[in-house]
C-alpha cells in the first residue's frame, strides 16, 4: 500500500512544476482586485452602507451602493443584488420571465441548460408557471463539437426570438466551458443577424476567473449567485442580476411587483457580508482556481482523464474529472468529504436525486448549504464516472483535501503506485 508521506511528496512534487500557472492566476486575482476596489472608492463605500434594513427597505442606501459597485464592476448600467434571490436558477428565472413576453422565443445557443432549468422552461415537470406556461417558446441549437454551431444558430433565429441564452459555464455536461472572448464572438454573430435580440449570459462560476465580465464583450444580461463566486465566502445566500437598465425595470417588477421595482427589498443586515464576500471574491476565485489546476495536474499524472487540463486557460471553477470506475469516484468524494471543515466524519454514499437517471455521489462539507465556492466533488454514477468539483476558499484546504483523497483512494486499491518524473 501506498505511504502518506509518498502521496504528500507526490503532490508536492507535482505543485512545484505548476507554479508557472499560479504566478499567471495571481496576476488575474490582483487586476481584478484593482477594478473591485475602484469601483468600492469610486462609490464611496462607508460604514453607514452596512446599515440592516426591513420591511419594505425603501431608502436603503447600503442596498444601492452595493448594487452600483457591482454594476461598475461587471461593466453595467445597473444591477440587483438581493438575499430574497434564493440561488442561481431563481436569478436566471427572474431574468427571462422578466425580458420574455408570450409568444416570444427563447433561443440557448450553447446546447441545453442547466438540468434545473429544465422545469423553469417547461421541458420537465407538469409546466405550471413556465416560460411555456405562459406561451412562450423555447428552443435550443446543440454544440457541434463542443463548439457553437454558427450555420444551426443562423437559421434559427427568426423574427419571433426575443432573447438568446448563453450558458458560460460546462455545469454538469461533458463539454468545454465558454470563454469571454468566445461569449464575444457568440455576441457578434447574433446582433449582426438580428440587432435587437437580447443576449442573456447565465455567468455562473465564472466571475472573476477572468479579467472581464461578458457584459465588458457586449452581452446585455447576465445572472449569478452569491455563495458562488462572487459571495466570496462570505454570503449566506442570494443572487445577482446585471445588465442594461431598461432591461432591469423589467427584471425588478417580475423580481419583487410592478410599481415597486428595485426600490423595494430589505437587506435585513447581509449588506455588509456582501460587500466583503465581493470585495474578497478576486481573492478567494484565485484560490479555488489554483487548487483546480493542482487537481487536474495530480490526477492526470495518475492517468486520469480531466477537463479542463491543469495547463489550459480556465473561465470557470468547474474542473471535471473522469474516474473510470465507480470505486474510485466514490473513493475519492469520500476522501474530499473527510477532509471537510463540517461533517468530516460524514461518509457520503450514492443515492437518487431529483432530475437525475443515475445515483449521484455527493461531498460537500461546506459552511453554507450549497455553497460552490466552497470546496465540493459530485458527479452521477455512470461511465465514465465523471466527478465535477468546485470551489475552495483556500489553496492550503484544496491541498490537503487533495492529499487525504488520494489517501482514501489508495486505501481502497484505486491508486496502485506513485509514478516518477514531470507532468
Amino acid at each position: 500500500m501506498i505511504s502518506q508521506s509518498s502521496l504528500v511528496a507526490f503532490v508536492a512534487r507535482i505543485e512545484q512544476q505548476v507554479l508557472p500557472s499560479f504566478i499567471h492566476i495571481a496576476k488575474q486575482v490582483e487586476q481584478n482586485q484593482r477594478r473591485v476596489l475602484d469601483a468600492f472608492k469610486a462609490e464611496y463605500v462607508q460604514e453607514f452602507h452596512f446599515a440592516a434594513s426591513t420591511g419594505y427597505g425603501y431608502g436603503d442606501t447600503g442596498r444601492d451602493a452595493l448594487e452600483a459597485v457591482y454594476a461598475r464592476v461587471f461593466g453595467t448600467e445597473g444591477a440587483i443584488v438581493r438575499p430574497s434571490i434564493t440561488s442561481g436558477t431563481h436569478a436566471i428565472a427572474a431574468s427571462l420571465f422578466g425580458v420574455l413576453r408570450p409568444g416570444d422565443e427563447l433561443l440557448y445557443i450553447t446546447g441545453k441548460p442547466y438540468d434545473t432549468l429544465e422545469e423553469v422552461i417547461g421541458e420537465k415537470g407538469d409546466g405550471r408557471g413556465s416560460l411555456r406556461d405562459y406561451g412562450i417558446v423555447y428552443n435550443d441549437v446543440p454544440l457541434k463539437a463542443g463548439r457553437p454551431d454558427w450555420e444551426a444558430i443562423s437559421r434559427s433565429i427568426g423574427a419571433k426570438t426575443k432573447c438568446i441564452g448563453i450558458q458560460r459555464s460546462r455545469g454538469y455536461s461533458d463539454r468545454p466551458s465558454f470563454t469571454v472572448e468566445e461569449i464575444a464572438e457568440m455576441v457578434r454573430f447574433v446582433k449582426e443577424i438580428k440587432g435587437d435580440v437580447i443576449v442573456f449570459v447565465d455567468n455562473c462560476y465564472g466571475e472573476f476567473v477572468e479579467t472581464e465580465e461578458p457584459p465588458h464583450r457586449g452581452a446585455d444580461l447576465i445572472a449569478g449567485s452569491l455563495i458562488k463566486n462572487p459571495g466570496g465566502g462570505l454570503a449566506k445566500s442570494g443572487g445577482y442580476i446585471a445588465g442594461k437598465r431598461t432591461l432591469l425595470e423589467q427584471v425588478a417588477a417580475r423580481l419583487t411587483a410592478p410599481g415597486v421595482g428595485v426600490e423595494g427589498g430589505a437587506m435585513y443586515g447581509y449588506t455588509r457580508d456582501y460587500f466583503q464576500g465581493f470585495f474578497l471574491a478576486p481573492h478567494v476565485v484565485g484560490e479555488a482556481l489554483k487548487g483546480a489546476v493542482l487537481t487536474a495536474a495530480v490526477l492526470e499524472k495518475l492517468g486520469f482523464d480531466t477537463s479542463p487540463r491543469w495547463h489550459d486557460t480556465r473561465t470557470d471553477l468547474i474542473q471535471q474529472i473522469n474516474f473510470g470506475s465507480a470505486e474510485a469516484l466514490v473513493a475519492f468524494c469520500q476522501g474530499i468529504q473527510m477532509a471537510s471543515p463540517i461533517d468530516a466524519h460524514v461518509v457520503p454514499v450514492p443515492g437518487p436525486m431529483p432530475g437525475y437517471e443515475d445515483p449521484v455521489i455527493m461531498a460537500a462539507g461546506t459552511f453554507v448549504q450549497g455553497s460552490t465556492i466552497e470546496l465540493s466533488v459530485d458527479g452521477p454514477l455512470r461511465p465514465p464516472h465523471t466527478g465535477y468539483m468546485q470551489g475552495g476558499l483556500t489553496y492550503a484546504h484544496v491541498k490537503i483535501a487533495l492529499e487525504t483523497a488520494l489517501a482514501h483512494m489508495a486505501a481502497q486499491g484505486q491508486i496502485k503506485d506513485v509514478p516518477a518524473g514531470t507532468i
